[in-house]
């Protein structure tokens, strides 16, 4: 009897372990079907679209590679650019981000919950509430006009002034992230630095900085992400067809007669390239940062 119950008992966790799964691999290539989709149609030739359904795999004649070719061709200014623009603005702005979540937290001074409540605003401002206000402050600055004197980089001057509004735009909640990670430090820690003659700065660069790693992870994908993604500010500043960023090339990759949905996705997986590499190259630490392990 003890023997069938068992057998029985046995039976029944693998029913639960083989429904799990399936309800997993089931919610998996849900989530999954619109990237399968879009990879199909990347290697189609149009008429293989038009003749078959998205994800159905390509037939051997109407298999081709050409729209990722030519996608490169006509993506690689803009990822260039987006380049030049996404990485100092990144780092920017998680460094801003990172003194002044260490000033908010660690640093005892008069007005820290106004400036803290102004921080916490300042992510929830959107976009096109400053698109008006920011053309007129860069008008005004005439940035092309201050760098003539060094023509390569008043060539760039939309480049730089996306730099600029960029990580303006990201330090709110790059200090926020940062000062939610320093609020775990051991304040024990610190104040025996401080017993031991240690200053402000050096508190910061010898302690903080290096317990910092994982939200730096955090708050680079993030930034890196946002700003790489973005279509408004670029659309609104960048006037030059060279310092076209990658949102505007792959916007103009949409025709006016034909829609060439192949190029399209081709161009979507290529422009969608550099986040992926990013967060491979810093997930573990950005696990540990969401995980808020110091």
């Amino acid at each position: 009897m003890s023997s069938q119950t068992a057998n029985d008992s046995t039976s029944g966790i693998d029913f639960q372990r083989i429904g799990l799964y399936a309800v997993l691999a089931a919610m998996a290539a849900f989530y999954l079907s619109p990237l399968e989709s879009g990879l199909m149609t990347a290697f189609k030739s149009q008429e293989a679209f038009i003749g078959s359904t998205p994800f159905v795999p390509p037939p051997p004649s109407g298999f081709t590679v050409e729209p990722w070719f030519e996608a490169w061709s006509r993506l690689q200014l803009g990822v260039f650019n987006s380049l030049l623009l996404a990485i100092p603005a990144t780092a920017l702005s998680a460094v801003f981000g990172s003194l002044a979540a260490y000033g908010l937290t660690n640093v005892n001074w008069r007005g820290q919950v106004a400036v803290i409540v102004l921080f916490v605003a300042g992510i929830f401002v959107p976009y096109q509430s400053v698109l008006v206000p920011l053309t007129q402050f860069w008008t005004m600055v005439g940035l092309d006009e201050i760098l003539a004197a060094v023509p390569m980089l008043a060539e760039r001057s939309g480049l730089i002034e996306l730099i600029i509004t960029h990580t303006a735009y990201g330090i709110p909640i790059c200090t926020i992230l940062f000062r939610s990670y320093y609020a775990t430090i051991d304040p024990e820690m610190l104040e025996a630095a401080r017993l031991d003659g240690a200053t402000v700065a050096r508190i910061y660069w010898k302690i903080i900085l290096p317990l910092s790693v994982p939200i730096f992870a955090v708050t680079l994908i993030y930034q890196f992400t946002q700003i790489w993604n973005d279509l408004l500010f670029a659309l609104v500043l960048l006037t030059s067809p060279g310092n076209q960023v990658v949102t505007l090339s792959l916007n103009q990759l949409q025709g006016s007669m034909v829609q060439q949905y192949n190029l399209q996705m081709a161009g979507a997986f290529v422009a969608a390239l550099p986040t992926l590499v990013v967060y491979v190259l810093f997930g573990e630490q950005f696990a540990e940062g969401v995980a808020g392990e110091t």
